[in-house]
């Protein structure tokens, strides 16, 4: 084995700043596997700091991306959880298990920043930080999980889906779809919003019950409430930030907003009347516990859910895959193949 390996860098924040270089290969310590990364996921938290949007005192240069699968090619002494061969994909918060997550491990212990980035051919993590891979899904496939399709799961979780559940799905990104889909799974009505009427259509048929197009239609909250027969949905899945108002307006009494990303902004302006009048719950979402991931694996093995890729780059394309994730024309998730 070669004692370099390809590793994409950041020398400053930006997309053109993005280099393809030569690292030393990591080396294997006690309790701790060697894994040959074969595909990479992004995610926007990629490209808000790539953009210092968010993360700016990060130092420089650094290996973006957090979200990866690939093989186990190498164990250390110690290690119980896996084999050399096995297929396997990195936790993104290093270190939760079950339950919270601490505000340290919140803050110091995320792959992609500020813990090295994923856009390498190896990677060594404690065995503690992996989960085995989902034996129905390609090393493509895998490596959209452990930031959009955990946030989803972990989001439905926080808002005790159930059958007969009506869902309010925001935009056709990695999230919202994967929300899509296991809101369907747990036999629950999806309602999605897009500006776009193509993306609207795409939607539908993997799955989505009603869609409305918010460029044309800027009252989607109350659409959308108007579309479950005045009632409200039950659950937001809230992937804007800006939007919370309209969300708010849609969700009935009792319902559950899950914040889980500022696509749109960081602010917004909501009454407090809107929360309190309905006794609505509003929750912060980060990701998920280890413990909820391989929860979520199994399920997909058991229904069968398959992952919305939309593209696939090259690792020494990855400029073109930050490019195409900025324009927002993407529908699912866009893949690094390494």
């Amino acid at each position: 084995m070669s004692e370099l390996m390809r590793a994409v860098e950041a020398v400053d924040f930006a997309i053109d700043d993005l280099r393809l270089c030569e690292r030393a290969m990591p080396s294997v310590g006690d309790g701790e596997v060697l894994i040959k990364i074969e595909a990479a996921s992004l995610n926007y938290r990629d490209l808000a700091i790539l953009d210092q949007k968010f993360m700016p005192h990060l130092n420089l240069p650094y290996v973006p991306c957090s979200d990866c699968s690939g093989q186990v090619v190498k164990v250390g002494d110690g290690v119980t959880r896996f084999n050399e061969g096995d297929r396997v994909i990195p936790v993104y918060t290093q270190g939760w298990y079950s339950g919270k997550p601490t505000q340290q491990q919140r803050t110091t212990k995320t792959l992609g920043a500020p813990l090295s980035g994923v856009l390498q051919e190896y990677i060594v993590v404690p065995e503690q930080e992996a989960v085995m891979a989902a034996a129905s899904l390609t090393s493509k496939e895998c490596a959209t999980l452990p930031i959009a399709a955990l946030t989803a799961w972990n989001a439905l979780e926080q808002g005790g889906i159930k059958s007969g559940d009506t869902v309010l799905v925001q935009g056709t990104g990695g999230v919202a779809l994967f929300a899509l889909q296991f809101a369907k799974m747990a036999g629950a009505r999806v309602i999605l919003t897009s500006s776009s009427d193509e993306k609207l259509s795409q939607a539908k048929q993997l799955g989505a019950d009603v869609g409305i197009n918010y460029k044309t239609h800027s009252n989607w909250g109350a659409l959308a409430k108007e579309a479950t027969g005045g009632r409200g949905v039950d659950i937001v899945i809230e992937t804007t930030g800006y939007t919370l108002s309209e969300s708010l307006s849609a969700v009935c009494f009792g319902g559950f907003v899950g914040v889980i990303g500022f696509v749109g902004g960081h602010e917004a302006t909501i009454s407090v009347k809107s929360l309190l009048g309905p006794f609505i719950r509003v929750q912060g979402i980060a990701v998920g516990s280890r413990l909820q991931f391989e929860a979520m694996v199994r399920a997909i093995d058991y229904h069968g859910i398959k992952p919305v890729i939309d593209s696939s780059f090259l690792l020494e394309n990855v400029a073109d895959a930050f490019r195409h994730l900025k324009s927002g024309k993407h529908v699912g998730k866009i893949v690094i193949e390494i």
